[in-house]
């Protein structure tokens, strides 16, 4: 299992949230090469999985119990041999083999064979998951709808309650780790609406579903054996085990792996639980953040003015100067105070293009791409903290007036890229790094702004040439 599929898999959290407010099917993680849960609703700032799952077909499957949705019974969009609807029914038939074949690594864990047998008795496949796995975004949302949804009056008054109610765990967790207490709190209530929101899928079911049938089997193999040695080791009962489709657990969307790595005893209990007690809950998102780079006393980045006529082709993550350099550019913070420290070295991001705010992000935003690989997360967990600090709204405007394209239009449009030897990649109506650069490619050639910004407009001018 790779560092870096963790986080997409938690993911999900922050999309089920959203799932929630507009009513629409979410699919989380990335389960697909270089994805991410959020990005198939909010589409073209980060390539990610994808979303709202095909309906199901009259008579092709039984109802699911309690109501549940049932598996559609159809092929994966992602045509991969372990997707189709054949090889999805094999699968589940031998789920009890291959949940029983586990046993020996199970053993290797150091798991007894009670505890194996107690866990996995009378589990059973969710085949509701390949369609969440494989599904296809129709439409997407905009940055600022998406930061509209989870930054909001509501949650700020939630999360300010949550400071004070735990002014003392936060004080000792802060001193302790040296990460700030309103990125830990921003981060529960984006992941969880604070604990309100969790997810109710078993993980063991989910996980272990996963790893017997569809196209992520390796990766959810160690989920599901790690599962099973939370459990064994007491830290966590089964019912608390719940979440998101993918696995991912508590009010800061743990997978089980993660929870391995990452989750403290804080209080001295014997346990980690980082579902039910908040103590261990707000310790070890904080040494999640500490292990994987955060800087104490560094912000996560600035929002920034971004002059006219500024070359885009610089906004780019792999490209980082220090905020002085980017000072000299004639890049200046939208609120008009100076730069802290001119020495820290940023990138810069613009999500909504030349019509919109720019941000130069520091190494903390980085990390915070870390627990969650998608920018919009990120900026949105970033100005969610400093809002809880006290902080003010962003001071430019979105471009509201723009609309996001749907996946036939996403598709087309990488198709015309393709045409015109900008895009080397497979058209899939996801747009990730490689179609951005091919759009700003095609933008500096005509003499438009070359920010990568997926516009209606700049659908029709590659339609027109």
């Amino acid at each position: 299992m790779t560092k870096r599929m963790e986080p997409l898999a938690r993911t999900v959290a922050g999309a089920l949230l959203v799932a929630a407010v507009l009513g629409v099917v979410i699919p989380g993680p990335a389960l697909a090469q270089s994805s991410s849960g959020l990005s198939s609703l909010f589409g073209g700032l980060f390539s990610g999985p994808k979303a709202d799952a095909p309906a199901p077909v009259p008579g092709s499957n039984p109802p699911a119990p309690n109501g549940a949705v049932a598996w559609s019974g159809q092929d994966g969009a992602s045509g991969h041999p372990l997707m189709t609807a054949d090889a999805i029914r094999q699968a589940a038939a031998n789920f009890d083999n291959c949940i029983a074949g586990m046993w020996p690594d199970a053993a290797r864990r150091n798991i007894s064979q009670d505890s194996f047998q107690r866990f996995t008795a009378g589990l059973s496949p969710d085949l509701r998951i390949m369609d969440l796995l494989d599904a296809q975004p129709e439409f997407t949302k905009s940055i600022w709808d998406y930061l509209d949804i989870l930054v909001n009056d509501n949650r700020l008054a939630k999360g300010r309650e949550t400071l004070a109610k735990y002014k003392m765990q936060f004080d000792t967790t802060e001193k302790a780790y040296g990460v700030d207490r309103y990125v830990i709190a921003a981060i529960w209530g984006i992941e969880s609406n604070y604990s309100t929101q969790i997810g109710d899928r078993s993980v063991l079911q989910s996980t272990g579903t996963l790893a017997c049938i569809g196209r992520r089997q390796p990766y959810f193999r160690d989920e599901f054996l790690s599962a099973l040695e939370i459990l064994h080791h007491g830290d966590l009962r089964p019912e608390q085990m719940h979440g998101s489709w993918a696995g991912a657990f508590g009010p800061t969307q743990f997978m089980p792996t993660a929870f391995k790595r990452y989750a403290v005893d804080a209080d001295g209990d014997g346990r980690k639980d980082v579902v039910d007690d908040p103590i261990d809950l707000i310790a070890s998102t904080a040494n999640n953040l500490k292990k994987d780079g955060w800087q104490t006393g560094q912000a996560w980045g600035y929002e920034v003015k971004v002059p006219q006529g500024f070359n885009y082709m610089l906004a780019d993550r792999a490209r980082t100067m220090t905020l002085a350099q980017w000072e000299h550019l004639g890049i200046t913070r939208a609120t008009g105070q100076a730069f802290p420290n001119g020495n820290e070295k940023a990138y810069l991001l613009a999500p909504a293009g030349a019509e919109g705010p720019g941000f130069l992000m520091l190494q903390n935003f980085r990390v915070i791409m870390k627990y969650n690989p998608a920018e919009a997360y990120a900026l949105a967990i970033g100005h969610f903290a400093d809002r809880l600090r006290g902080g003010q709204p962003f001071v430019q405007p979105w471009p509201r007036q723009e609309r996001e394209l749907s996946r036939e239009e996403r598709l087309e449009l990488q198709q015309l890229l393709a045409q015109r030897g900008f895009y080397r990649g497979t058209p899939d109506g996801q747009f990730g790094g490689e179609t951005r650069q091919a759009l700003r490619n095609f933008q500096a050639s005509i003499g438009a702004p070359a920010d990568g910004f997926a516009s209606a407009d700049m659908l029709e001018r590659l339609r027109a040439h």
